[in-house]
């Protein structure tokens, strides 16, 4: 069986038809691809599986790249990334299913709290990038933005579509809960976003420094905050991360505050 050749035949041109479908990888690679078919003795199937593989593959990298930028991380952090032998109150395979495609499908949200450098934003990050890979969008927000632009807006009367940009996403990352102080109807435009995610199934990634049961205080209002953590934890998980922080592991007396205030006063 005669093989494919680089050259170009007579008729329609090849590189134009290529062009018109959409194709710029097979048509970057096709002629090149069609000289290795001539020398390996290669069949028209291996030739052409190999050419729209490649095809989807850089497609695939294409999307995710203009996804994660889409995202607006504040870092790009990977699960292999991610230390859990620094880590000890966190295992791998107690993700399981949040790193699958089932994040999605099933709207398992994920409550991350624990005090600051014990890598919640990190393993919420990386979550959400795994969901990038799966084939759905994401957006991070830290939470002292995302209230402090929905209270506004909700005082201009325009919160529906102030709202859209965190409901329309598959994955929602809302970072550093508590960090900051929040506006005093934080809870009252957070439990917009939790409900209308809780309603839509879409996942909430959500991280804070405060324990579970402190967030009526940070929010103001706690009855909206026990509403906000039974809808998020209905069909999600908490995961409480403890021990130092990871940035000062490599100091051998890392600064206690507490000590420092109490000498302070």
């Amino acid at each position: 069986m005669k093989k494919p050749t680089h050259e170009r035949p007579e008729g329609p041109d090849l590189d134009a038809m290529l062009k018109r479908l959409h194709l710029p990888t097979v048509r970057r690679l096709w002629a090149e691809l069609a000289q290795r078919a001539e020398s390996e003795d290669m069949s028209y199937r291996t030739y052409l599986e190999i050419l729209f593989s490649e095809e989807i593959a850089h497609r695939s990298q294409t999307r995710i790249t203009r996804s994660v930028r889409a995202a607006h991380f504040p870092f790009l952090r990977t699960i292999e990334e991610f230390d859990f032998t620094f880590q000890t109150s966190l295992r791998l395979k107690m993700l399981g299913s949040y790193l699958g495609p089932e994040l999605v499908s099933e709207a398992r949200n994920v409550v991350l709290s624990g005090p600051t450098g014990t890598g919640k934003s990190h393993l919420a990050i990386a979550i959400a990038y795994r969901a990038i890979q799966n084939g759905f969008e994401a957006r991070f927000v830290q939470a002292d933005v995302l209230i402090g632009e929905l209270s506004h807006a909700a005082r201009l009367g325009s919160i529906e579509d102030a709202l859209e940009p965190y409901v329309h996403p598959h994955v929602l990352v809302i970072d550093e809960l508590g960090y900051l102080s929040h506006v005093e109807d934080a809870a009252n435009v957070l439990y917009r976003v939790v409900n209308d995610r809780y309603l839509s199934g879409r996942p909430i990634l959500l991280t804070t420094n405060k324990p579970l049961a402190a967030l009526g205080r940070v929010l103001h209002d706690g009855d909206l905050a026990e509403a906000i953590l039974d809808r998020l934890l209905e069909r999600g998980v908490h995961f409480p991360m403890r021990g130092r922080s990871y940035r000062t592991r490599r100091l051998k007396h890392p600064p206690n505050l507490d000590q420092q205030e109490d000498s302070a006063a």
